[in-house]
């Protein structure tokens, strides 16, 4: 898929942005055979894209060959329905590497993750991005998170670089944000995409929309879809009375459980799988197992979210 197709497919999505978990087996190996039916269920929900092995998906706990294997059952599952975007990351020469396997795996795009470890300047990190979209063919979406953080001028030049379509924000630094997103449209216009990254996106999402932000990943749409669902509609309809029922009845508190526990925002929505039903497994070290009175919080809080749907339907 070319930088302009998966760009353009990605524009005005249908419905939210899949980001699956990794399910493992009772032996502590990926099930690929759950994986296929994870995001078969998502697609078939109203998924507008698959990233793969990005963070939900637990991309820091996979071999190579883990990945290789998770992204080609996505793109298998995904069965040309919707693009599949897989993660890359760690240092220059490892996620070079991983976009080669994305790349040999079928995926259409890469989400490139910052590099392991190392707080590098903005030289740095421009090199890297660079060298990671000039790997393979793949379009390329830049991650801000964490040890990687961007000037505006370096999102410009970023904006400029030929394979690198998009930017996605984990940071929440909206005054940043939009001193990006004003800098790449004066110095580099285009159509450049931008993704708000933050955990649970949906909880900031008005306020990036705000900036022009309108994509998002949703890891609630893992294990409630029709919630995720309902709140990407009322956002593209312009029903503020649904978005803030949900906002204030189901996001906000899930957000609030999600803050009790380091590493909940990918444990927590491995929990919400399993408790509808699909067993994906536990989560892999160094992250750990909600509590069992979280995941007893977190059944509640789903029943909430489904009758807030019934009741506003």
């Amino acid at each position: 898929m070319t930088s302009a197709s998966l760009a353009a497919r990605l524009r005005n999505p249908s419905g939210p942005l899949f980001f699956p978990v990794t399910p493992y087996g009772a032996d502590g190996s990926v099930d690929l055979d759950v994986y296929g039916a994870h995001v078969r269920r998502g697609v078939r929900a109203g998924a507008a894209a698959v990233f793969a092995c990005c963070g939900t998906g637990e991309f820091h706990a996979l071999l190579p060959e883990e990945f290789e294997s998770c992204v080609r059952a996505a793109v298998e599952a995904a069965g040309g329905r919707v693009p599949v975007v897989a993660g890359a990351g760690y240092g220059t020469a490892l996620a070079t590497r991983y976009a080669r396997l994305a790349r040999d795996a079928g995926a259409d795009g890469l989400l490139a993750m910052p590099p392991y470890l190392v707080v590098a300047g903005q030289e740095g990190l421009l090199r890297h991005y660079r060298e990671v979209a000039a790997a393979t063919d793949l379009p390329v979406i830049v991650y801000q998170r964490d040890n990687a953080v961007f000037t505006p001028p370096t999102v410009a030049e970023l904006a400029r670089t030929e394979g690198i379509i998009g930017f996605k924000d984990g940071l929440g630094d909206l005054d940043l944000m939009q001193r990006i997103v004003s800098a790449v449209r004066t110095e580099a216009p285009g159509d450049f995409l931008y993704f708000n990254g933050l955990p649970t996106a949906e909880h900031t999402q008005l306020a990036y929309r705000a900036l022009g932000i309108t994509l998002y990943s949703s890891a609630v749409f893992c294990f409630a879809p029709e919630i995720a669902l309902a709140f990407h509609r009322a956002l593209r309809d312009g029903d503020e009375t649904t978005a803030h029922r949900l906002l204030d009845g189901f996001y906000r508190p899930f957000v609030e459980l999600r803050a009790q526990g380091r590493g909940y925002a990918v444990a927590l929505v491995k929990a919400g799988v399993r408790l509808r039903g699909l067993d994906v497994g536990e989560v892999r070290p160094p992250l750990h197992e909600p509590s069992e009175d979280h995941v007893k919080q977190l059944a509640q809080l789903i029943e909430r979210g489904y009758a807030l749907l019934e009741a506003g339907a």
